[in-house]
């Protein structure tokens, strides 16, 4: 008898990896490579540090504010979120540098020749590089305030308050407020290229300038102090209502950082890298 012949088992086909198009393949290049230098972990580390120590620091200022002979100066039970928010202001230029660096440290390096081979479309490059800084910042935002409102809390003792919903708000707020400012810092970055002239525009528009027209006690000038990217930030993060709801400051920021990636972009098509 013949015998039969023996079906030979087949493998399965494997399923191709879906494919990338151009600008995710971007945005996972500018994750990597953000990833693979040791500054963005040193950030992160400094981040957390200042962080701790400027929440801590607030926080003994209030209790002591709270416990001398001056009643003037009592600020009485203090919500953790203010603390938090006090402290970004130091915490900030600490959380920018990871925009700064996204794209200085390429022109330093004069890794941004290769960048752009590989992605010829400028806009496409400063794009994926803003989607990452806004995610790694904004993370970076959720972690520093988490680790404030933590150091915050036990220093306040009975001057401070911590209710859930409000802390968490306070956080996620924080964390947004670091994600446009970073993005912000990356378009400044694009246009002016050099890492210390990038941190001196940041310093003067969110600091300098505003505290030299807010100094006089002028109403206009102080309305037009208003419109820079630190006070609207600022109204934001406290929930102010005057003299523009906190809804709006955070318009005006995103407005900022949104008109600085335009400036960015328009750099980068204009100049050779």
């Amino acid at each position: 008898m013949t015998a039969l012949p023996t079906a030979v088992p087949t493998r399965p086909a494997s399923r191709p990896a879906p494919a990338r198009g151009p600008f995710t393949g971007a945005v996972a290049a500018e994750w990597t490579k953000l990833w693979s230098v040791r500054s963005t972990w040193w950030t992160l580390l400094a981040a957390v540090l200042t962080m701790t120590a400027t929440a801590g620091q607030l926080a003994i200022y209030a209790v002591n504010a709270n416990t001398d002979d001056d009643p003037t100066v009592n600020p009485g039970v203090l919500p953790v979120g203010e603390v938090v928010a006090g402290a970004l202001e130091l915490t900030q230029y600490v959380v920018l540098a990871i925009g700064l660096f996204a794209i200085t440290s390429e022109y330093a390096s004069g890794t941004i020749r290769t960048t752009l081979r590989c992605t010829p479309s400028r806009g496409r490059v400063l794009a994926a590089k803003a989607v990452v800084v806004g995610a790694v910042t904004f993370l970076t935002g959720l972690l520093v305030g988490a680790v404030g409102a933590a150091v915050a809390r036990p220093v306040l003792g009975e001057w401070g308050r911590a209710p859930l919903g409000g802390t968490v708000g306070d956080v996620v707020a924080s964390a947004a407020y670091l994600a446009l400012v970073g993005v912000l810092a990356l378009g400044l970055a694009a246009a002016l290229r050099g890492a210390v002239l990038t941190l001196t525009v940041l310093f003067a528009l969110l600091m300098i300038v505003p505290l030299s027209l807010q100094e006089p006690g002028i109403t206009v000038l102080t309305r037009i102090a208003d419109a820079f990217p630190g006070v609207a930030g600022n109204h934001f993060l406290a929930g102010d209502t005057e003299p523009y709801p906190a809804a709006v400051g955070l318009l005006v920021l995103a407005g900022w950082a949104v008109a600085a990636l335009a400036l960015g972009r328009w750099a980068l098509r204009r100049r050779d890298a």
